[in-house]
Parts: structure tokens; sequence; C-alpha cells
């Protein structure tokens, strides 16, 4: 695996990892990718002719290399969400770094794969579901580029978020399940929690009774960031077992999801396969002016 360092630090005035910066035109990479895919460090493996690119951003270092190649006649670019050694919590994922440097790359589509716990006794471990809306429970996370500091008179940017996720990358998706003959759940409500632990019963059940079907740790603010910089997320999720306030459940442990997305992660892989062959190549200016209209963002886009 050949590997290059794509040194953009001194394009940005950077006062820490994760401080404000002034942006400027960017030397892009020479490698490009279409479509970005975030998930666990088992899936670059997956890919051909693979290349090993390191980006810096203005909003420090992505969790981790991003591996650039080929899969199912698509360039993409996979970036492990919490490290390639798993060193990243989910309140500690670089997500402004992570989703900068997949634009930086080219890339103008995301599928992020992820395990969650299910919130419903019918959908039980092994479940893949693809979820529709979010519910944003998480506290303490960077959650928008608004304060890129790029000068007051570029003002606020209000990005609509009434449907988190890409209706051109679902409608992929359901396609592609449908096409292999993969079980999917074709919609469901996300919240996402602070984590890194998991929820209490009490929690658990409020979180039904505002209409959550499964729950995560990593899809705030994964999702609302990619919107800021125009890119079509879809969300690919894989259940590994059933939250503590599920009448079914006995209580989740790490051991457990451990367990079950292992076995499952074929099922995983082959949806996410199926889905990038499915996507239609993304028009930059259409996901732009879905996000932005003829506003001119706070900050320049990569």
């Amino acid at each position: 695996m050949t590997s290059y360092f794509v040194q953009m630090a001194s394009l940005y005035r950077v006062t820490g990892n994760e401080q404000a910066a002034q942006p400027a035109t960017p030397h892009l990479p020479a490698v490009q990718a279409e479509i970005g895919v975030i998930g666990g460090s088992g899936f670059y493996s997956l890919l051909e002719d693979a290349t090993a690119v390191s980006v810096a951003t203005p909003w420090g270092e992505p969790s981790g290399e991003i591996t650039v190649g080929s899969l199912a006649g698509r360039r993409v670019a996979f970036l492990p969400r919490h490290g390639v050694d798993h060193r990243f919590p989910p309140h500690r994922v670089p997500y402004r770094a992570n989703l900068w440097a997949l634009r930086s790359l080219g890339v103008r589509q995301v599928l992020s794969a992820s395990a969650v716990g299910s919130l419903k006794a019918e959908h039980g471990p092994g479940t893949l579901v693809l979820p529709d809306q979010i519910l944003d429970r998480t506290w303490g996370r960077p959650h928008t580029y608004n304060d890129a500091g790029s000068g007051p008179d570029r003002g606020v940017s209000h990005v609509s978020f009434s449907d988190p996720y890409s209706a051109e990358g679902r409608a992929a998706a359901l396609r592609a399940a449908a096409a292999a003959g993969i079980p999917l759940v074709g919609e469901g409500t996300l919240v996402v929690i602070n984590g890194p632990r998991f929820s209490t019963r009490a929690e658990s059940l409020d979180y039904q009774r505002a209409g959550a079907t499964i729950i995560g740790m990593t899809a705030m603010p994964e999702a609302i960031l990619a919107r800021e910089l125009a890119l079509g997320f879809t969300g690919l999720c894989l259940v590994t077992d059933h939250d503590a306030g599920v009448e079914v459940g006995s209580g989740v442990t790490h051991a457990e999801v451990l367990e079950q997305f292992a076995a499952n992660l074929p099922r995983l892989r082959a949806l996410l396969i199926a889905t990038l062959a499915e996507l239609p190549a993304a028009s930059a200016d259409e996901v732009y002016a879905e996000v932005y209209g003829s506003i001119v963002p706070p900050f320049d886009l990569p």
C-alpha cells in the first residue's frame, strides 16, 4: 500500500486540535474519490488498488489515514471512525476533521456504517436498518463549522435539517437490498446518545416514547456536519442488541455488541457494497443548491 502525506496545515491558521481557523483556498490531494465510507476498520480491506492518504484539516487530524481505492466500480475513500486501533470513544471522535477530510478528497456522498441497539422487540440482533430520522441527545460535541471565523460579513447560515438522510442514498440502499435479497428495515428513527456508557432502563423507555426505534452514539454530529458540507449522507445500521428498556432485553454489554457485530459484519458489508453500486453519480451543484440555495455559506467549503 502506497502512503502519501497531504500537507494542508500551512494553509490554515490553526490554534488547536479542534479550534476554529480561517480557511484559505486549499491545495487538494492528488488522490480523489467520489464516495466516502465511514465505519469500522474491517472495511478498508475490501478496497482494490488501495492507497493510504493522510489529510490535515483546519479542525485537526481525522481519526486516521483515509484509504482510497476501488469497490463495486466506484472510487471510494474509507475512514475508520474510531481510528484503526479504536482509540476514539464516541464523544471524542474528531467528526469535523473526518467530514472535512473526505470532502477535500472529492467525496460528495457518504455511507455511514454503524452498530446500533434496538428499541423494538421485533428487531433483534442481526437486523439491518436504514434510518430516515434522527433524535439528537448528544452534548459537548462540536456540531457545526459555523464558528470557522471566516469573517463577520459572512454571517450565519441556518441549514435545513428536516430530513437528515439523503433521499437518493436511501433509495439506492433499498434497491440494492431488494436486488440482493438482503432483508432490510426501510425506515427508523435513530436516537443518538453521548456514550460511551449505555442507557438506563428509564432512558431507554423515554427514547421509545419519543418515537425512536434504534439507538447509537455516532450519527450526530456526523449527519449535520455532512449537511453543512453539502454531502449526501446515508446511514446503514446493524442491530447488535436490544436496549435496556426493551421488554425482551436484560441489558446490553460491550461483549455482546462486539460478538454480534462480528457475526453479522458480512451482511452489513454485502449491503454496503450493493448500495455503492446503486448510488447515482452525485452532482455537487445539486447538493449544494439543496443545502444553501442562493445563500453564501459562512465558511469556504473545501
